[in-house]
């Protein structure tokens, strides 16, 4: 027995209220339906009608069964739709949003080889410092770092974003190497405000957490500016390491305390929650997925 079409024949039978009219629907003949509906209960071990000479009523045992087959028939025609969509070049407006830093470093990279490889697509990127609400402010796809709060809303995991405190080997020369975060106090600190409003900075050992509060020599809220200070030898820097990677491997900065940091936090793309993506906004998605996630595996590697 075909199982898809005799579950489709008993959607239709329950729906129409008739064997004659579930055949006309379906294109069967009249025989053929009822020996479908009787192989189906046959295997189920129940009865799904209670037959009169002029209609069938479900079973109790029916309505749940009916219920389970609408869903599974649902799913099914969702996975065709999904698969015939793939097949459709993605085109269209995207409105996609992510914090500055995030969107300076690797966002707007990705967005431009995105649109070189889909002609038909436009994309309005936001970059802000600010969590925002894409249903109400209209956002199709944003990159956030940290915990996601609302459920509602669908994330793929990118990499992790962590905090590298650094300084430039001439300022080491002159003030000393700290071992141990104590050995911060008295130093002078270099700082992006985009990071963090807090003038100390956070460490961890064996479970406990540590502050270290610094005397701030320069703050900006340019992350570029911030690090250009840091290799020029005004104070140690805390940064994302991301930022402060290249500079590490140029020899330009040294990383400070890597067994002291604390953990770093979850970089995801995130959309509203739907049944079914469009194509523009699925293969945007997957596309991101694929392009960041090795940059940012390979970062979170080289600072540990």
């Amino acid at each position: 027995m075909d199982k898809l079409r005799a579950i489709q024949t008993f959607i239709q039978i329950a729906e129409r209220g008739s064997l004659t009219a579930a055949a006309a629907a379906l294109e069967l003949s009249l025989p053929t339906v009822v020996r479908n509906l009787a192989e189906l209960e046959r295997q189920l071990g129940v009865t799904l009608f209670n037959r009169t000479t002029r209609r069938v009523r479900l079973t109790e045992e029916g309505r749940h069964y009916l219920e389970s087959c609408r869903a599974a028939i649902g799913h099914l025609e969702d996975a065709e739709s999904l698969l015939s969509s793939r097949r459709a070049r993605p085109s269209g407006h995207l409105v996609v949003t992510a914090s500055v830093l995030l969107g300076r470093l690797y966002v707007g990279p990705f967005v431009n080889t995105f649109l070189k490889q889909h002609p038909e697509m436009s994309i309005d990127l936001v970059l802000l410092d600010r969590v925002v609400d894409l249903v109400e402010e209209g956002i199709d796809v944003a990159f956030r770092v940290g915990t996601l709060r609302d459920s509602s809303l669908h994330a793929r995991h990118l990499g992790d974003l962590r905090r590298v405190v650094c300084a430039s080997p001439a300022y080491l020369r002159r003030k000393g190497t700290p071992k141990r975060p104590e050995d911060l106090a008295g130093h002078a600190s270099v700082r992006f405000s985009g990071l963090a409003r807090s003038e100390r900075m956070r460490f961890v050992e064996q479970g406990r957490e540590i502050e270290i509060k610094l005397a701030p020599r320069f703050i900006s809220n340019s992350f570029d500016v911030a690090l250009q200070a840091c290799v020029d030898g005004i104070g140690v820097g805390q940064f994302v390491h991301w930022a402060a990677e290249p500079l590490v491997r140029e020899g330009k900065l040294r990383l400070l305390l890597q067994s002291f940091y604390p953990p770093g936090s979850q970089v995801n793309v995130v959309y509203p929650h739907a049944r079914l993506m469009s194509t523009k906004l699925r293969v945007f998605v997957d596309e991101a997925v694929e392009h960041l996630r090795p940059l940012m595996a390979d970062a979170t590697q080289a600072a540990p």
